[in-house]
């Protein structure tokens, strides 16, 4: 019985959440970004960040 009314009330409270989303007005509306290029400029091309995983220790393993 516990299990379920666990459950009824995450779940009701997750349905809430998205009714409440749903019924925003501004989600309809695209703002841009500050530092966004002007209508009309092409937008500047950002280099990509390159991310490698490192290892802690000299071997580079994971021993």
């Amino acid at each position: 019985m516990v299990d379920i009314l666990a459950l009824a009330v995450s779940h009701g409270l997750l349905a809430l959440a998205v009714w409440r989303l749903l019924l925003r007005a501004d989600l309809d509306v695209e703002t841009p970004r500050d530092g966004a290029a002007p209508v009309g400029e092409p937008a500047r091309r950002v280099k990509p960040v390159r991310r490698e995983m490192r290892w802690p220790g000299k071997g580079g393993g994971d021993a």
